[in-house]
C-alpha cells in the first residue's frame, strides 16, 4: 500500500480535527456537511476518506485515544505520582466530555479490528498508569491494591452517573479529586 499524497494527508487530518469540534459539539447527529465546511473542503473529499459518519468517528476517537495513551506513557512518577495520575484522570474526563455523545454511536458499531485497537490502546494505558501507581507505592505515597483498572471504572463511573450540562465537568472533576485523595496512604 502506497503512502498518501501529503496533501491527502493534511486534508484528512483537517478533516480529523474539524470533526473533533463538530461532533464534539453537537454529538453524533452533526451534520457532516458541517465537518466538510469547517475543514475547508468539500462533501465528496469528506467522503473519499470517511465513507461514512462511524468511520470518522472511529478516526477522530481513534486519535484522541491515541493521544491520551501517549500522554500516560509520557507520565513521570517524580515526587507526586499521584498528582501525575491526577492531571492524566483530568484530561481523560475532557476527553468523555467531548465525545460522550460519539461513544454511544462508536459501541453500537464497533468493528472486531477497532475493538481490538482499542484494547491494544487501553492496555498500554493500564501498564503505564500501574507503573506510576506501583511507584506512589514504593514511595510510600499510595496505598497499596489499587489498580489502573480500578481508577479507569471509578473516572468512568463518575463520567456517565450524571446528565451532561453547564456544571458537568466541574461535578467530575471534584468526584475524581475526592477518590483520588483517597487513594493517598495514610
Amino acid at each position: 500500500m502506497r503512502k498518501p499524497r501529503a496533501d491527502a494527508q493534511k486534508n484528512r487530518e483537517k478533516l480529523i480535527d474539524a470533526a473533533r469540534e463538530v461532533l464534539g459539539g453537537g454529538g453524533p447527529e452533526a451534520s457532516l456537511e458541517a465537518v466538510a465546511r469547517r475543514a475547508g473542503v468539500g462533501i465528496g473529499t469528506l467522503y473519499r476518506h470517511f465513507p461514512n459518519r462511524e468511520v470518522l468517528f472511529h478516526a477522530v476517537f481513534r486519535q484522541d485515544l491515541e493521544g491520551l495513551v501517549e500522554q500516560a506513557e509520557a507520565l513521570e512518577p517524580g515526587e507526586a505520582p499521584l498528582e501525575a495520575v491526577r492531571g492524566w484522570l483530568h484530561a481523560n474526563v475532557a476527553l468523555v466530555e467531548t465525545k460522550r455523545g460519539m461513544l454511544g454511536a462508536l459501541s453500537v458499531v464497533m468493528s472486531e479490528e477497532s475493538k481490538q485497537t482499542y484494547a491494544e490502546l487501553t492496555g498500554r494505558v493500564v501498564r503505564a498508569l500501574n507503573r506510576l501507581l506501583a511507584a506512589g507505592v514504593a514511595r510510600g505515597q499510595i496505598r497499596e491494591g489499587i489498580a489502573a483498572e480500578d481508577l479507569l471504572q471509578t473516572m468512568y463511573a463518575f463520567c456517565y452517573a450524571r446528565e451532561p450540562g453547564p456544571e458537568w465537568r466541574a461535578h467530575v472533576l471534584r468526584l475524581l479529586d475526592i477518590f483520588i485523595d483517597g487513594l493517598r496512604r495514610a
